[in-house]
């Protein structure tokens, strides 16, 4: 262990993967009593494209066999465990060391609303028993369904850890996660007024999809590398518009998305047929920076100067970010470096933080957030 800890530090790990299905992010977080969270090594973890391929099915799928769902379920676990080594490799940390892990799990289909003919519902694939099984570590896991069962959206589950990490007082903060989607939290300066926070729309779950429909062969990654692609377009505004008539992005918070809504499929629906490749990218980059924008102006409609801390996959897109800023004048972007958090491990360490919080009998969840009836301690504990 490179940084020297206080002796009333726990150590935790946080694993997620999130809707881009690129592998298992695997985050070592460092929690004391009176500091804010600290991030000490990270490890991505690949996902084998087989696997990959899998969830996706899984993702779109009406009919899943059990043994379709068992058998990626399994091979998921065995990701996590293997990401869970190679993280403690790095940091020269033995698994005695770890009070527990935060399992995030693989999100199938998230339906907060229901459907016409049942309940509502959320369903991670993990497997919280095998992972301790395979690691020998208490695992913490199934953190979204207590939410969803005191009347919540489960999601987004970050803006607690976003109040935890990045609050100061006296000073108004924005933070932005471009997932696969994005979703965004305001931290008021005044502490007696609730964090607000919501999933705006796609980040870039619909520029990755259209990527590889077009771009994937020949190519290096599974993502347009800087926005690249998209810069050489042009923007279709008929397009755009169309895009925009989504109902979703007129459902007032709280609100939550994912895959089962934005999709290659939604996408093919909107299109003409006649569009050139690269002004669709151009055109869905543009989608995720007017969402976010709109969504942000909704928040705070004054022209008031904000720290806008940007986190998540998106953030490496510059073409992304330069549409963010054009949409959002008033706004500094900032990236979550300056609090000691890459922008790509703010999600991973969220898991890490859940679970402290589930260990130490403290709400996960923020009502004015999801919507929930109160604060509830989110996750089952699945001893070592």
């Amino acid at each position: 262990m490179k940084t020297p800890l206080a002796p009333d530090t726990l150590l935790y790990i946080g694993l997620m993967s999130g809707t881009s299905l690129d592998g298992i992010d695997a985050a070592l977080v460092a929690i004391a009593p009176t500091t804010a969270p600290k991030l000490l090594e990270t490890h991505a973890e690949p996902m084998p494209e087989p696997l990959r391929q899998a969830l996706l099915t899984l993702c779109h799928s009406d009919q899943a066999r059990f043994a379709e769902l068992a058998s990626a379920e399994a091979q998921f676990c065995e990701l996590q465990a293997k990401a869970v080594q190679r993280l403690l490799g790095k940091a020269g940390v033995s698994g005695e060391d770890i009070r527990a892990i935060g399992s995030h799990g693989q999100t199938i289909e998230h339906a907060p609303q229901g459907h016409t003919e049942g309940p509502a519902y959320t369903l991670q694939l993990d497997n919280p028993s095998l992972l301790a099984e395979l690691t020998g570590m208490t695992v913490v896991g199934d953190f979204r369904r207590r939410d969803l069962a005191a009347g919540g959206q489960a999601a987004p589950l970050a803006p607690a850890f976003h109040q935890a990490l990045f609050s100061a007082a006296e000073t108004e903060q924005l933070v932005l996660n471009l997932g696969g989607i994005a979703n965004v939290t305001w931290l008021p300066a005044a502490p007696t007024q609730p964090v607000i926070g919501f999933d705006t729309g796609p980040a870039n779950v619909l520029m990755d999809a259209w990527f590889a429909r077009h771009c994937s062969k020949g190519a290096t990654g599974r993502f347009d590398k800087n926005g690249a692609w998209a810069k050489s377009g042009r923007i279709d505004t008929a397009l755009l518009d169309r895009l925009l008539d989504e109902p979703f992005f007129r459902q007032p918070p709280p609100r939550s998305t994912g895959r089962e809504l934005f999709h290659l499929e939604w996408l093919l629906k909107r299109l003409k047929g006649d569009e050139a490749p690269a002004n669709v990218q151009a055109t869905l980059a543009e989608l995720t920076a007017v969402s976010v924008a709109r969504a942000i102006c909704e928040l705070l409609p004054s022209a008031t100067r904000v720290n806008l801390i940007t986190g998540g996959g998106g953030a490496h897109n510059t073409y992304l970010m330069e549409r963010l800023g054009h949409h959002l004048p008033c706004a500094t972007l900032i990236s979550p470096e300056a609090y000691g958090w890459p922008a790509d491990w703010i999600e991973a360490g969220a898991f890490g933080w859940l679970a402290h919080q589930r260990l130490e009998h403290l709400p996960g969840n923020l009502p004015s957030v999801t919507g929930a009836r109160g604060p509830r301690v989110l996750g089952g504990v699945y001893a070592r």
